[in-house]
C-alpha cells in the first residue's frame, strides 16, 4: 500500500513538471501550440491518476489486506525438544499450523542435555521442552527461561524393552544381566540418569551424590561383566533394541509407540525406583527474535499447554493429570 502511494505521488510530479516545461516552452519561442501541449500533458496526468487510484481500488480488497497482514505475520520459531517428544511434536507442529500457517515451527530433536549445552553456547531457541527438571534448572540459573513461563507438562515411564522374537531371559532391570548385550542411555541423558538411579535404589549399584555420573563400565560390572551399548540419547537405544544389535535396554512409554508389534515391555519401572519423570517445558530468552517471532513463542507454548493438546499427547503414551 505505501509503495503504491509513494509511485502515484511520483507520477503526479512528473506531470505537473510536464505542465510547466511545455508552458514554459511555448512563452519562450512563442509558438501557438502551447495550450495543445498543456491539454496533452493534463490528459496524461488526469489518465494516470485515473488509473493509479483505480488500481488502487480494485487491488486492495478486504481479502487482500488480510493476505497482507498474515504475510507481514510470518515467523519461525526454534523449539528444542527431547529426543523421546519427536513423534508427539511432528503431530503437535501439524495440528498447531492447520490454524496457523504463517508460523513455520523448526524443531530440533536430541537429549536434553545436548540441547542444554547448545542453547548456554548460544544456539538460537525460542521454547525448550525438557525431559528432566535438571537440564531445566541449569538454564534457568543461567537466566535463559522467560519469568513465569516454565511449566510442568506431562509426564512418562521408564520401561524395560525387548524384541518380541528374542527369546531373552530378561524380566526386568533386576535381572538385566542376562541378556547378551543392553542399549542404555548415557548419564548425561534423562533415561539414563533415571536407569541408574533406579539402579541405586535397587541396590544394583552403589550410592552416589549424582547417579548420572555411574559409568557404562561400573553398570557391567555390577551385572556379572555383560556388554553395555551406551547411546547419546533415548531414540538410538530404542533402534538398538528395536534392530537387534542389543538384546534389552530401557527407554520411555512413550518410544514404543509404532513399535509395539516389534518390542515388548518386560517392565514398567516404579516411580519409588526413578522418581517421577516430569517434562518441563518453558520460553526461552532470545535476544535474536523480533516482536513477531516472540509472541509466536508465546502462543505456540500455550498451545503446547492447553486442554486442546491433552489428547494428542496422550495418544502418545503421555501422563497428562
Amino acid at each position: 500500500m505505501k509503495n503504491r502511494t509513494a509511485g502515484f505521488k511520483v507520477k503526479i510530479a512528473a506531470a505537473l513538471t510536464a505542465v510547466l516545461l511545455a508552458g514554459m516552452t511555448g512563452a519562450a519561442c512563442g509558438s501557438t501550440g502551447d495550450t495543445e501541449d498543456s491539454s496533452a500533458a493534463q490528459n496524461s496526468m488526469s489518465k494516470e491518476e485515473d488509473t493509479d487510484t483505480g488500481g488502487i481500488a480494485e487491488n486492495d480488497t478486504g481479502e487482500d489486506i488480510q493476505r497482507e497482514e498474515e504475510k507481514a505475520g510470518e515467523t519461525e520459531i526454534q523449539v528444542f525438544i527431547a529426543a523421546s517428544l519427536q513423534n508427539v511434536m511432528t503431530k503437535l507442529a501439524e495440528n498447531y499450523n492447520s490454524r496457523h500457517p504463517e508460523v513455520k515451527i523448526t524443531y530440533h530433536a536430541d537429549s536434553s542435555g545436548t540441547l542444554l549445552i547448545q542453547m548456554l553456547e548460544g544456539y538460537e531457541c525460542d521454547v525448550f521442552f525438557s525431559a528432566a527438571q535438571k537440564q531445566m534448572d541449569q538454564l534457568e540459573a543461567e537466566g535463559l527461561t522467560v519469568d513465569g513461563t516454565r511449566t510442568d507438562a506431562v509426564r512418562n515411564r521408564v520401561i524395560v524393552i525387548a524384541r518380541k522374537d528374542s527369546n531373552t531371559k530378561v524380566t526386568g532391570l533386576s535381572d538385566l544381566g542376562k541378556a547378551e548385550s543392553i542399549a542404555l542411555a548415557g548419564g548425561s541423558v534423562p533415561v539414563g540418569r533415571y536407569t541408574r538411579q533406579a539402579l541405586v535404589n535397587m541396590g544394583v549399584l552403589r550410592e552416589t551424590g549424582d547417579a548420572a555420573e555411574i559409568t557404562a563400565s561400573e553398570i557391567s560390572k555390577a551385572f556379572g561383566g555383560v556388554e553395555i551399548s551406551e547411546q547419546d540419547n533415548v531414540s538410538k537405544v530404542l533402534l538398538a533394541v528395536a534392530e537387534g544389535s542389543c538384546e534389552a535396554g530401557t527407554v520411555y512409554c512413550t518410544d514404543l509407540y509404532g513399535y509395539e508389534d516389534e518390542l515388548e515391555i518386560l517392565e514398567t519401572v516404579d516411580y519409588e525406583l526413578t522418581g517421577e519423570v516430569i517434562y518441563p517445558v518453558s520460553q526461552v530468552v532470545n535476544p535474536l527474535a523480533d516482536e513477531v517471532q516472540t509472541k509466536a513463542a508465546e502462543e505456540f507454548l500455550a498451545y503446547i499447554l492447553s486442554d486442546e493438546a491433552k489428547p494428542v499427547f496422550e495418544e502418545y503414551y503421555y501422563d497428562t493429570e
